[in-house]
């Protein structure tokens, strides 16, 4: 049986840990992100709510940079199980890549993280913001390496080929600086911040929906819609290059993701179909002439090459190709057409009232996480039949394994991933379901080393993140 085969269940099984993988990651940068910003607010206004809230989404960021860690350890172990003649060929290039992640992004975060977590009232307020920061920093330079090791294997360059076959630096700075880098970094991070908004957005919901006077809630309501807001339309622009770098670079990906398996100028743009690879045809293709040739070539009848175009054998999987980006698309313009109706409804002073637009957010919440892995699939299997595009064939990368031990190392991963991440996901969504307000006790806190200027403090906080005049 075909799904016996060892290579696919090698790649299954990456696969598999890498989606539950990545989900933690995505949110954590975003998140670290949005501490530094609320404990900023905090030290600048001296305004209470900022401290909580600072306070109720530490306590979950703590959680999932933990899961995020625990879940991308096994991946390194399956390069050398599962992969290692990839590792052999790509090591000399791949692992100081993957060595500089660990010195810089991973040491930084360690080294303050302990700080972060556990150091306020024990140590300045100013030495704790500038750890929150280095926390938030080092996020965004684990994003930076990780990126460059995936957009290398996407877009090569910089290399050459040694007497028994590794490839090999020539030149780093365009081995980082690959040509997908640029593009592919600036989407995975804003894909992040809308990940971490949506879900900010989401918990705020919740609680406005149970008590819409509850000012932190409404902080966290208004500061999420304001990222999706700003944040969306820059995602869309940043993709549709991020596009255009692929349709240079990977036009056979293009192909599948648009359900192209003709070359034609003047091509449509396929809004939806069922791809047939076996008939090379999109069936019950809904098109709008000559939009998929402007979009990518800047030409109403500039050519777009096809699947036809390429050896068969070098074809990705359409299907998943195709539906996945369609997936990333789709919610692309959700969280688009939510941020704009965010817009009307503050203008209109309605944003706390419109319990509609609320329940909206709410189920809004996952929304981030799935464009990440729909994003995440449209480019890993898209690259497919190589793992380094061009260069190196996923079936000539695996290991010399068998596939009962691939089998049954893939059931180990999947009941304790399950498990482990299951009760992990479950304890996350525990802790916001308690509001982040609870009654009016006192918080414990450090003070600013400033006081707050007097006029400032002397004014209510009116629960959108601003002070009441």
């Amino acid at each position: 049986m075909d799904f016996l085969d060892a290579t696919l269940l090698a790649r299954i099984q990456f696969a598999f840990t890498i989606a539950f993988h990545i989900i933690f990651p995505a949110f954590s940068i975003g998140l670290a992100s949005y501490l530094a910003v609320l404990e900023g607010l905090y030290l600048k206004t001296g305004r209470q709510v900022y401290l909580r809230l600072f306070k109720y989404w530490m306590k979950v960021f703590a959680v999932v940079f933990g899961m995020g860690v625990v879940s991308g350890i096994v991946m390194s172990y399956q390069f050398g199980t599962n992969w290692s003649v990839f590792s052999d060929r790509t090591g000399p290039i791949l692992g100081p890549l993957m060595g500089y992640e660990v010195l810089t992004a991973f040491f930084l975060e360690a080294g303050f993280l302990g700080v972060m977590l556990f150091g306020m009232g024990r140590v300045g307020p100013r030495l704790h913001y500038m750890a929150t920061l280095m926390v938030a920093v080092g996020t965004l330079i684990s994003a930076f390496w990780i990126l460059s090791v995936n957009s290398w294997m996407h877009t090569p360059a910089g290399f050459s080929v040694n007497e028994v076959g590794q490839y090999v630096p020539e030149d780093w700075f365009a081995v980082v600086f690959n040509p997908s880098f640029p593009y592919r970094l600036v989407h995975m991070v804003l894909a992040a911040y809308l990940t971490t908004a949506f879900a900010v957005g989401a918990a705020g919901a919740y609680h406005l929906l149970r008590d819409k006077r509850n000012a932190a809630a409404r902080v966290m309501f208004s500061m999420a819609l304001w990222m999706a807001a700003l944040v969306t339309p820059l995602q869309i622009a940043a993709g549709d290059l991020h596009g255009l770098n692929t349709f240079e670079h990977q036009p056979a990906k293009v192909a599948a993701m648009e359900g192209h398996f003709e070359t034609r100028r003047g091509a449509p743009l396929i809004l939806f179909g069922v791809p047939d690879t076996e008939a090379a045809e999109t069936h019950l293709a809904l098109e709008i002439p000559k939009l998929g040739s402007l979009i990518l070539t800047h030409e109403l009848n500039g050519e777009v090459r096809g699947l036809d175009a390429f050896p068969r054998e070098d074809w990705p999987n359409v299907p998943i190709v195709f539906y996945s980006f369609r997936i990333m698309i789709g919610i692309g313009l959700l969280m688009l057409l939510v941020g704009v109706v965010s817009l009307w409804l503050r203008y209109r002073k309605a944003l706390y009232d419109t319990r509609a637009f609320q329940r909206a957010v709410l189920w809004m919440g996952p929304s981030g996480f799935i464009a990440v892995l729909a994003g995440w699939i449209t480019t890993e299997v898209g690259r497919q039949p190589y793992t380094v595009y061009g260069l190196l064939r996923t079936a000539d990368s695996v290991s010399p394994i068998g596939a009962p031990a691939t089998m049954a190392s893939l059931l180990a991963f999947v009941v304790v991933y399950l498990v482990v991440f299951g009760m992990g996901t479950w304890y996350v969504l525990h802790m916001l379901r308690r509001p982040p307000l609870p009654g009016e006790e006192p918080v414990a806190s450090h003070e600013p080393t400033r006081v707050a200027p007097a006029a400032a403090t002397a004014r209510e906080f009116d629960g959108e993140g601003a002070l009441a005049p």
